[in-house]
């Protein structure tokens, strides 16, 4: 059953930014991309000294979406030169008919997709996504009770367990990964690599080779981001996995559209 088409492409989705960028993250790194980010996500990340999502303005206090899927298409043919999309969010799974529109545009003017999730949904898109860039979330991710948000507010036992409904599903990564064309995962560790054994396990579990494997050290902002580098990078070198240093937060902090 198809997951439905987006009909009226001139009204407004849940899409908080649209912008031209580098990749930063993962095994397209480097190349140039039309980013488009939603807003709402299942999660509420947390990391401790590493800080909440470097997009919370997603997920913890969401904004409202600005633009429509013809402003996607604009976008497209003002940089005719760039041949790659990425959806990222929040949770962009969460919008089933903008993901599976993607697909048929890609389809079409034979755009290279990619989409950043955490994994908490599958969709059967009409096309299958060419990368799915998951970043399942492991229990360093769970806010702590009294955690300040980046707004003032103060995470309690609701925001917890909003944050862990749908936290680690690994049915849906499996069907995921066995559906879509390519994928990579993307743990997030923090420099004193307290969930290592928790991300093994996973690994092992679902079979993930090490190719397949890029860490991300934790960080919101370039001060947390750097302290993190040094442990993440030789816990990879030591495993054969791969690492990801997220150059868009080392190389402009906290600036969003970047």
């Amino acid at each position: 059953m198809s997951l439905g088409r987006i009909e009226d492409y001139k009204k407004g989705l849940p899409i908080v930014e649209l912008y031209t960028a580098v990749q930063s993250e993962g095994s397209r790194q480097g190349f140039p991309t039309i980013v488009i980010r939603t807003t709402g996500c299942t999660h509420r990340c947390y990391f401790g000294e590493g800080g909440w999502c470097d997009s919370w303005y997603t997920s913890i206090h969401p904004e409202k979406g600005s633009f429509c899927f013809q402003d996607i298409i604009d976008m497209y043919d003002q940089h005719p030169h760039i041949k790659e999309m990425m959806l990222t969010g929040g949770s962009p799974t969460m919008h089933k008919k903008l993901v599976n529109e993607l697909t048929h545009l890609a389809k079409e003017k034979d755009i290279f997709i990619t989409i950043e999730t955490e994994g908490s949904h599958f969709l059967p898109t009409d096309y299958p996504i060419d990368l799915l860039s998951i970043s399942p979330k492991f229990s360093n991710s769970v806010p702590v009770v009294g955690a300040v948000t980046p707004q003032g507010a103060v995470a309690d036992e609701r925001m917890i367990k909003q944050h862990n409904k749908f936290r680690l599903n690994k049915e849906a990564i499996k069907q995921s990964i066995e559906y879509h064309n390519d994928y990579h995962i993307k743990p997030v560790l923090d420099k004193n690599l307290s969930m290592v054994g928790e991300v093994e396990e996973f690994i092992n579990e679902l079979d993930i080779p090490n190719e397949k494997i890029w860490a991300m050290p934790a960080g919101d902002d370039r001060t947390s981001l750097f302290e993190s580098y040094g442990p993440v990078m030789n816990f990879v070198r030591d495993r054969g996995w791969r690492y990801t240093g997220r150059a868009h937060i080392m190389a402009f902090d906290t600036e969003r559209c970047v």
